[in-house]
């Protein structure tokens, strides 16, 4: 079934935009994995390996600031474990994966390492404490953006950063008015042009 993104933010298509200098890009989890993670292939769809990876390129050769924040270490190791566990034995839990394989386990550090350092290499960190405050804030925003939780604290670090730009594949992220989201879900660049919300810059 078809998601019915409510489009609150204005969407741009990575596959036509050049970044320019002066942007500055928070880059959401799902980016970093296909960029940074060597089996990420196994499980994305072709765009997503490519024409993300083309516009960080971009980015980064017109000297846009690329950010990420810290949180996102926490969903891209338990992305990157997942991958693994299942490409070792699909059937095997979490836990067991985890404890019962001490030489996969190092494999998971390792792949979990190399992916950091990059992300580390090219960008820089917007970080957020999280205090009551700020699980309040995600708690009302919870309310009326459709966000997992890990969203709803990146968003709050973009938020006390003054940050407007996501480069993400998430649609979630366009539910969030105020925000420019940058993408190459198709999904979301439909819903956004059929309700006037994509931009061309």
């Amino acid at each position: 079934m078809a998601v019915n993104y409510a489009v609150q933010a204005e969407v741009v298509d990575i596959r036509s935009d050049q970044p320019k200098k002066d942007d500055i890009f928070l880059v959401d989890t799902n980016v970093w994995y296909w960029l940074t993670y060597t089996k990420a292939s196994t499980s994305a769809i072709s765009y997503q390996i490519t024409d993300y990876s083309t516009y960080l390129a971009k980015a980064l050769a017109a000297q846009s600031l690329l950010l990420y924040c810290g949180l996102s270490l926490a969903e891209l190791a338990y992305n990157i474990e997942q991958t693994e566990k299942r490409l070792f034995c699909s059937s095997l839990k979490a836990k067991e994966y985890r404890h019962n394989y001490p030489g996969e386990r190092a494999n998971v550090i390792a792949e979990i390492q190399a992916a950091w350092s990059q992300v580390t290499s090219i960008a820089v960190s917007t970080d957020i404490t999280v205090d009551e405050a700020t699980t309040n804030a995600c708690l009302n925003r919870f309310q009326t953006q459709l966000l997992d939780g890990y969203d709803l604290l990146i968003l709050e670090a973009m938020d006390k950063a003054g940050i407007v730009q996501a480069i993400t594949d998430d649609g979630d992220y366009v539910t969030v008015p105020g925000i420019r989201v940058f993408t190459a879900n198709r999904n979301v660049l439909i819903a956004a042009g059929n309700q006037s919300k994509l931009l061309t810059r």
